[in-house]
């Protein structure tokens, strides 16, 4: 009978993962003798434990690393942690441990178990963005946008999480809640500090063609919908009976003749103009602090059109018709000016309101070659102009750049490109996370903390006790400090950055990890980047990858990089779930040869996905 041979796979197992240590074999260093390739799993946040979906997205990096390595590839395969964030905050206020303490304790932890696993990472390259060896460059590039003009503080209407106490990026709003604990969001006006991504909108929409063929098709949608660009006119109309105009943008100016209401958001800020010493304040008053109780969700998807008459009326630029102005719950502040002009006859969300209230539906564009009836709804389609005046007759794609030609020439208006994306407000009301190097003094003003005072450290004295905004606030060593300028007691910026900040840059520092000079030495990141696959999940197509392709792009404008996009492809390597699949039903699947390459491989399951 046949002998069983026993695997002693614990012994033989950490026998190997301890040579390789000593070895120090998966090491990464320079050699421009070879061609280098970079590998890239998304970096995880120090939850606790790693648990299979992080199993998945690092062996298939670890398979890649390990397969062009021994194919004579100069490969780099980094590790780190996206440690700062409101779960730390959230343990500390549920169980009194201190964020540090179990933000590091867990690292320890899952560094073990990534370890144990036997991945193929450089350990010696590893990032923490909660250590002030990483934060104090989050605070050097904040510095290098603040004297650029990317970085600037505006009070603003954000979206406001009650629980977490925080602001949250519109892309951190997920369905009206916030994307970490699920609250229901609110809109709130505080001031907050900014970065202008609205001025790399272009090019970051235009560089998506670079990225077609190598990343997912629909990640690239996701990010040109999100970018949002429409070209239309801006126009101006006159407020009867006051010296101000309401200035809105539309993609169809052709429908201008049609127009027989204006729509403004309840935050605007022009309508508390609007109804000082009208019959109707009350009643306006009484709606805008109705609405601005209602959570995002409602906000977007508002399954009944509501609103209230302003008491004052706009003047149409072209017919010189008086048409009334009401607030209306479907417009939103801070997308396009806030304000609206309504043409029920053409839009229906116009349409439901003017049904429930009443207003006139006047039709301007007749469809070609088929009936409409406007009393049912609205049609929003392209047609021949009617009750149009002087353009009566034209078709509507002629007459959107004839009605702007008059428009310019009466300074009434004026043709204008319009992007859904907006700044990004990087400011939280919390204490785990990078603290903005700003300082506020009443005799010079705002004024940006000297890079020779680099980091302003995040002090671990605190009380986290989850009430009444951040514990940085009530921290007077921290908030109380000097004027770099005129030496007078001034105050700390309490704000600390989303943490979308510090994953908006780290594969460039894992280049170049301990220097302390600097973010990271030029010459190390021409060599390394771009990264050659990154790998992670497509729940990050709007928020990490466009944050991470706009730092490229700053950080290239000041010459510090010659890249001006960070991944050369993207694998979105999908969820676990309840099924296993090799590597050979893969190949099954699409018909391949088990010889072919892996760039082939990855091309065939991103394009079936």
């Amino acid at each position: 009978m046949e002998e069983k041979m026993n695997y002693d796979f614990k012994n033989i197992e950490e026998s190997l993962l301890k040579e390789w240590e000593e070895k120090n074999l998966f090491k990464s260093e320079e050699d421009k003798s070879k061609e280098k390739f970079y590998v890239l799993e998304m970096f995880p946040y120090p939850s606790g434990r790693i648990h299979m979906g992080h199993v998945r997205n690092y062996a298939i990096g670890d398979v890649v690393n390990r397969y062009l390595r021994m194919n004579g590839k100069n490969t780099l395969h980094p590790m780190g942690w996206d440690a700062f964030g409101m779960p730390a905050e959230n343990a500390a206020i549920k169980s009194g441990v201190h964020p540090a303490k179990w933000t590091y304790e867990n690292i320890d932890y899952m560094k073990k178990e990534l370890k144990r696993l036997g991945f193929s990472y450089d350990w010696d390259r590893e990032v923490t963005t909660c250590n002030p060896d990483y934060y104090k460059w989050n605070q050097w590039i904040f510095l290098k946008m603040y004297e650029k003009g990317i970085a600037y503080r505006k009070s603003a209407v954000v979206n406001w999480c009650p629980h977490d106490q925080t602001v949250l990026a519109n892309e951190q709003v997920i369905d009206g809640r916030c994307w970490r604990c699920s609250t229901p969001v609110v809109q709130k006006e505080i001031p907050s500090w900014f970065l202008k991504i609205t001025d790399y909108a272009e090019r970051l929409l235009q560089d998506l063609k670079k990225l077609q063929g190598k990343w997912p098709s629909q990640v690239l949608t996701m990010q040109e919908n999100w970018i949002g660009k429409s070209v239309g006119a801006e126009i101006k109309f006159k407020i009867d009976g006051l010296n101000e105009y309401l200035e809105i943008f539309t993609t169809r100016p052709d429908t201008i003749y049609g127009v027989t209401f204006m729509a403004v958001a309840p935050e605007h800020p022009i309508l508390l103009k609007l109804i000082e010493g009208t019959p109707q304040k009350e009643e306006v008053l009484s709606f805008i602090n109705k609405i601005k109780s209602l959570s995002t969700k409602d906000r977007n998807i508002v399954e009944e059109k509501e609103g209230v008459f302003t008491g004052r009326y706009a003047i149409n630029p072209l017919t010189k018709e008086k048409v009334p102005i009401y607030a209306a719950n479907y417009i939103l502040w801070g997308y396009g000016t806030g304000a609206i002009m309504a043409v029920p006859a053409h839009d229906e969300r116009d349409f439901e309101f003017a049904k429930k209230y009443n207003l006139p539906i006047k039709p301007v564009i007749k469809p070609i070659n088929t009936d409409w009836d406007f009393s049912k709804s609205a049609y929003e389609g392209e047609g021949i102009l009617i009750n149009s005046g002087i353009f009566n007759n034209l078709h509507s794609e002629e007459a959107k750049e004839k009605i702007i030609e008059y428009l310019e020439k009466e300074n009434l208006g004026k043709k204008s490109v319009n992007y859904r994306l907006r700044d990004w407000n990087i400011s939280r009301q919390r204490y785990w996370g990078t603290p903005i190097p700003i300082i506020y003094c009443d005799k010079c003003g705002i004024l940006p903390v000297p890079e020779e005072d680099l980091p302003v450290l995040l002090p671990e004295d605190v009380q986290i006790t989850g009430e009444g905004g951040s514990p940085l606030e009530k921290h007077e060593k921290f908030v109380n400090t000097t004027c770099p300028k005129c030496g007078s007691p001034a105050k700390r910026e309490t704000d600390t950055m989303d943490t979308f900040f510090d994953s908006s840059w780290y594969f460039l520092r894992y280049c170049d990890a301990k220097n302390d000079k600097k973010p990271f030495e030029k010459e190390k990141v021409d060599y390394w980047m771009p990264v050659d696959l990154y790998i992670g999940g497509i729940e990050h197509a709007v928020l990490h990858l466009l944050y991470s392709r706009f730092f490229t792009k700053f950080l290239k404008d000041i010459g510090l990089i010659e890249i001006d996009e960070p991944f050369e492809k993207l694998l979105t390597q999908g969820m676990v779930l309840k099924k296993w699949i090799s590597i050979e039903k893969l190949l099954e699947i699409y018909g391949l040869d088990e010889d072919v390459e892996l760039d082939i491989l990855i091309e065939k399951i991103n394009n079936e996905k």
